[in-house]
């Protein structure tokens, strides 16, 4: 796996990006975005698929105390259980179905760890973890967190097929969940043998089989690939089960990155480096763990244009 852009034979697809396969203490990770050659999907530049992965008792996720700036973070999971903490003093467990977003701005710390009731029991995790970039005139705000618990979420029914409005608008519904200019990002179960047809007019837009294989327009799409759609492209059909995600949107413009950084402004990389390394970045509240070392490289260095 890597993390190129695969040519594309068919008039549906911009780009089919294959993912780059990330261990965090053994717990797998494909990432997909960024992706050399891609400035992102809309505002999103960055998407994790985590697991599934089953842990034994004992054992579980723990993405240590780290930094963000100038970008709102969307955790999504499909199964398990984690736990988020910030430098804000949230507490916050998130489940199946909810909608977490930490909106950094100025910038903000966090921890993500598996509860202590599921790590003593065993159990899978399961879920998306993405970035967004905000808006030049909005990056520097006060930080915040928003919960969104999966009754407040719209769900729809198109003929069969499933879809849960996470963010934005379609369809004549808008999700409760915050945005700072138009994002969207829906979950779509579609049956087998069934077709749907794609949201329009919401500028760039990617979809990701989370499970099965699918076709656009004719267009077959493997599981383990994202797609970015072309303008034309009208529908996906399905001959089997599927799940699948759409991530898309309006560009914010270019942006420069560097590890958990995303900003306009390259000198202010720099800064929240310097920030981060002489800790004035502020704590997370209620994380005793060691917070992640700022590195020295970063793979992910580059202008997203």
């Amino acid at each position: 796996m890597g993390d190129d852009n695969e040519p594309v034979s068919h008039q549906s697809f911009d780009a089919v990006l294959s993912p780059r396969a990330i261990n965090f203490d053994s717990f797998p990770v494909r990432r997909f975005l960024p992706s050399r050659g891609l400035r992102g999907v809309g505002p999103w530049v960055f998407f994790d698929h985590m697991g599934p992965f089953g842990f034994p008792a004992g054992k579980g996720v723990d993405v240590v105390p780290h930094p963000h700036i100038n970008l709102a973070t969307v955790t999504y999971l499909f199964s398990g259980s984690l736990t988020h903490r910030d430098s804000l003093g949230n507490i916050q467990d998130i489940y199946p179905g909810a909608v977490n977003l930490m909106v950094a701005g100025r910038g903000i710390a966090h921890s993500e760890r598996t509860p202590p009731d599921l790590r003593a029991a065993g159990h899978e995790v399961h879920g998306l973890q993405m970035w967004h970039a905000l808006p030049s005139d909005v990056e520097e705000i006060d930080p915040s967190f928003h919960h969104y618990s999966a009754d407040v979420i719209p769900e729809l029914n198109q003929d069969g097929v499933a879809l849960r409005l996470l963010i934005g608008s379609a369809f004549g519904f808008t999700s409760p969940v915050l945005t700072f200019l138009p994002t969207v990002y829906m979950e779509v179960k579609i049956p087998a043998g069934s077709r749907w047809l794609l949201p329009q007019g919401i500028g760039e837009r990617a979809v990701y089989p989370v499970t099965g294989t699918l076709r656009v327009d004719g267009a077959a799409l493997q599981a383990g690939h994202m797609a970015v759609l072309a303008h034309e492209a009208e529908a996906v059909e399905a001959d089997i089960d599927v799940r699948l995600v759409l991530i898309g949107g309006d560009s914010p413009g270019d942006r420069y990155i560097w590890w958990n950084f995303i900003s306009s402004c390259g000198e202010r990389i720099d800064k929240a480096k310097d920030d981060w390394r002489n800790g004035r970045f502020a704590v997370v509240i209620d994380d005793s763990g060691d917070p992640a070392s700022l590195p020295d490289t970063d793979s992910n260095a580059r202008i997203l244009s």
